[in-house]
């Protein structure tokens, strides 16, 4: 299966089409209360940027996205990727994507939060391909969740 993927409006129906299978498959695995979605329209501010990955047929079959923050870092949000595209290495290909752009603008760390469940373990395997080691919580995220993992990555 190939891929296209580029950088896409949130505020399409297809992106909104991903993002409601994302929200309804993390609140299987995580209680609402340490979920950490954005909002598509969130997604549209200017600060975040949104890859959305497209089949031969241009259906949308993944997304991923790169939120700035100040001094320098990026945060890695709203990575999914449809089941019927799973395993063939498309998450591996946005976060990619996601970091060649924060290179690009110079930010020097990426960092993410994820779930603790065996559910994201596809996810874990995904962010640890790409070089991303576990840490403690960033920005506001609680540090005492046994309910989020976090893991960052130096691009200096």
């Amino acid at each position: 299966m190939s891929f296209t993927i580029a950088v896409e409006t949130p505020l399409t129906d297809d992106a909104r089409a991903l993002v409601a299978a994302l929200n309804e498959w993390a609140l299987t695995q995580t209680p609402r209360e340490f979920t950490h979605h954005m909002t598509v329209e969130q997604m549209a501010e200017p600060n975040t940027t949104v890859f959305i990955a497209r089949d031969a047929a241009r259906a949308a079959m993944g997304m991923g996205a790169l939120k700035r923050h100040g001094a320098g870092l990026g945060e890695v949000k709203r990575m999914f990727t449809r089941p019927e595209a799973r395993g063939a290495g498309l998450a591996g290909q946005i976060v990619a994507k996601i970091e060649a752009l924060a290179r690009q603008e110079g930010l020097q760390r990426l960092a993410l939060e994820t779930g603790a469940v065996d559910g994201f373990a596809s996810a874990w395997r995904v962010y640890e391909r790409a070089g991303f080691k576990r840490c403690g919580a960033f920005l506001d995220y609680p540090a005492d969740s046994p309910h989020n993992i976090y893991y960052d990555k130096s691009l200096a």
